[in-house]
């Protein structure tokens, strides 16, 4: 009975490593605060990111997210997509979580929706300007 538990335990801790690998960019891209200021085109103060000196540190490097494909209006196609830490019940469109929890995605490849989690990979790009795009963008991105 000893070694089916033990064996049992070893999956289960090398499932929830594996899982939070993936995640662990997702709370480094969460150290951003927010300033108003105002916007000429939309004639309102708007919360515009301060990104930390550790997201800054991320802009123009690789990396793996964790997470979920979120069908939008604006983004059809399979090579440019929003991609959220959340599920969509669940993420920033829904009102459920922060502008932090998702990024702009433009693939090399089409990457095929899918409502199950996936992990991706491309180089960061930081927005703290336009107020039509969100404030992460990952570019080149490939489906890990």
């Amino acid at each position: 009975m000893r070694y089916p538990v033990t064996i049992l335990h070893l999956c289960l801790s090398i499932m929830i490593c594996s899982q939070s690998f993936g995640q662990s960019m997702w709370p480094a891209l969460a150290k951003v605060s927010y300033k108003k200021e105002y916007d000429d085109l939309l004639g309102i103060k708007v919360d515009k990111p301060v990104f930390s000196a550790d997201v800054k540190r991320l802009e123009g490097k690789v990396i793996s997210l964790r997470g979920y494909i979120i069908p939008t209006d604006g983004f059809k196609s399979h090579t440019e997509f929003v991609f959220s830490a959340f599920p969509y019940s669940s993420c920033f469109f829904c009102g459920q979580a922060g502008p932090e929890t998702v990024v702009e995605v433009k693939a090399r490849k089409p990457i095929p929706y899918t409502s199950e989690p996936i992990e991706i990979q491309g180089r960061l790009r930081l927005n703290a300007q336009d107020v039509n795009r969100l404030m992460f963008l990952l570019e080149d991105v490939e489906k890990r």
